[in-house]
Parts: C-alpha cells; structure tokens; sequence
C-alpha cells in the first residue's frame, strides 16, 4: 500500500514535541513542547499554529474539556484553562508533589476520565531514574486515583473499541502492558504484557513512545531513537508494518483529518548537536503527517469532568 510522509507543522517543537490531540469540531490538531512549556493549536484549515506558554519546568498533556477549556498537565498538576489564550490555570489534582517526577502522558477514556502517567527527572534523553513513576486516573469528579506504581517512563495509552482492555507504554523496558479495563468504574486488573519489542532490537525499533489504536485494534507506536512509526497486532503482539520518518527521535500519534485515517506524528528537536539540527535532524521538532496507510482512527475523547 503506497502512503505519503510529510512535515505539515515543521520545525514548531524547540524541545519534545508531544501529546497530539486531533479535536474534530474544529478540525485542529493540539500538542504540546514539553520542555519549553508551551502547548500549540494547528488548525488544519487555515494552517495556522497557534501556541501558549506555561512558566513551569515541563507541559505534557492537553485535552479538551466537554463543558469548555482545556485539562492541562504541568509538572506535577492537572488544571484547568478556561479559554485558548486565557493563560490562567486553576489546579483541579496535584500528583507526587516534592519527587523527582514529571507527569509524561494523558488520554481520556470512552467515559471521559483522564489517565495520566509520570516518570522520573530526565537523566539524558530518554534516561531516567528507574522505577519512580506510577499510572493515574482523574475521573469526572476531578478525584485523582493511583492504579499501577514502580513505572520507568509512562508513555502512550488507548483502549480496544469495546472497551474492555487497555494498553500502556513503559519506555525503558519497551513494553506494552495490557490490562482487562472495566469501563464503568475505570478499574485496571490482570496486568500482561501484550507487545515485546525484544532484547537485541533497539537500533531498530528504539523506545517505544506514544501511540494510538486504529479501528481494527492495531496499535501504531512512535518509536523515539528510530526515526519510525510501527504498527502491532494487539493480540498476537506481531510486527505488521513500519514507517519510516524523516526524524529520528519520534515520539507520538494521533489519528486525525475529516475521516480520521490521516495519522499525525510529533517529533523531538532537544538534545541533537548543532551540527545534525542543520543535516540529518533539519525535520526533527516537526510534526509530520501520514497519509495512505489504509487504516483509520476512532475519535479522540474529551475530558467530561
């Protein structure tokens, strides 16, 4: 099947670009820069790019709320902005306050609570101190519950279309658990693991980052230290397909456009020399978009709280 790789949004990220939303009442797709604070709105539509920065030492997650706004995740908090360009957050849950954490990815599920992870203080890129992170749900009542602990670096989520299991990221020991999810009262149980990137492949398939479930319950992975997008079978844990991108530390995707089957890919600019930002990096900090690829997403959820 013949697809298309493209920079749509480039250079945009001056550090980590992460955590893309695609919000489809406006067509727009929203992600943040983690370490610069700044969370962006590209409006597919008009092309523009539009961002806000928060004074805190990392911005990882931004999701839009059902009764108006935005949950966004700082360091060590989830709070709510009222308006794009209000710039005032009011703190709803505040998570490990005090450790050498960092809140790292969030996604709402089919009832609307929000899940979020943390992980240790970046040591270098992709290095951290082992084991300080754990896995959260903020539910519709804004009360804040911990679910799995003794996490290396939280990473992408989502969930089957029917539901009843749930998929997580630990970056450093290139997994991706699976967990049966019970929908109605948001509760994790029977912990495995689905997806083994295996000893001995990191130069090629690197660190499993974010990712995201297509219609037919594939998992796509942005694979950080391989410049590529992999797609899995959820139940066999089999590699079916790689994408190759023009950016070597990629890092998450989110099914967006009209039919929901374009596939939006973030990217990482920090940490590269000067002298790769001008060679074999020039793309990297971009988000790109993958067109063609024959399959297509669910839409993303909002925060219901």
């Amino acid at each position: 099947m013949s697809y298309t790789v493209e920079p749509v949004i480039k250079n945009s990220c001056s550090s980590i670009g992460e955590g893309p939303h695609w919000d489809a009442a406006s067509q727009s797709l929203f992600y943040v820069d983690i370490k610069r604070g700044d969370v962006h709105k590209w409006n597919s539509l008009t092309k523009e790019d539009s961002k806000m920065h928060f004074d805190y030492p990392t911005v990882s997650i931004i999701v839009p709320c059902a009764e108006g706004g935005y949950v966004i995740g700082t360091t060590h908090s989830l709070s709510h902005l009222e308006t794009w360009g209000s710039e005032k957050l009011t703190v709803w849950a505040e998570m490990e306050q005090g450790m050498p954490t960092q809140i790292n990815d969030g996604k709402c599920d089919a009832r609307g609570r929000l899940w979020s992870g943390t992980m240790g203080k970046e040591l270098s890129p992709g290095i951290v101190a082992p084991e300080l992170g754990a896995l959260y749900s903020l539910d519709t009542k804004r009360i804040l519950k911990k679910h799995v602990d003794k996490i290396n670096i939280s990473n992408g989520m989502d969930w089957t279309s029917d539901n009843k299991t749930m998929f997580f990221i630990d970056s450093t020991v290139r997994k991706v658990y699976a967990f049966d999810y019970d929908l109605e009262s948001g509760s994790l149980s029977n912990q495995r693991t689905a997806v083994d990137f295996g000893e001995g492949t990191e130069p090629q398939l690197g660190l499993p980052d974010g990712m995201t479930m297509d219609t037919e319950n594939k998992i796509w992975i942005a694979c950080y230290n391989a410049g590529k997008v992999v797609c899995f079978d959820s139940e066999t844990g089999k590699l079916l397909r790689e994408v190759k991108i023009p950016a070597s530390r990629t890092t998450s995707v989110a099914w967006g456009g009209a039919n929901l089957d374009d596939l939006y890919v973030t990217s990482c600019r920090h940490g590269f020399s000067e002298e790769q930002l001008q060679t074999t990096e020039a793309l990297s900090g971009s988000v790109f978009k993958i067109t063609g690829l024959g399959a297509k997403g669910r839409q993303a959820n909002n925060f219901q709280g």
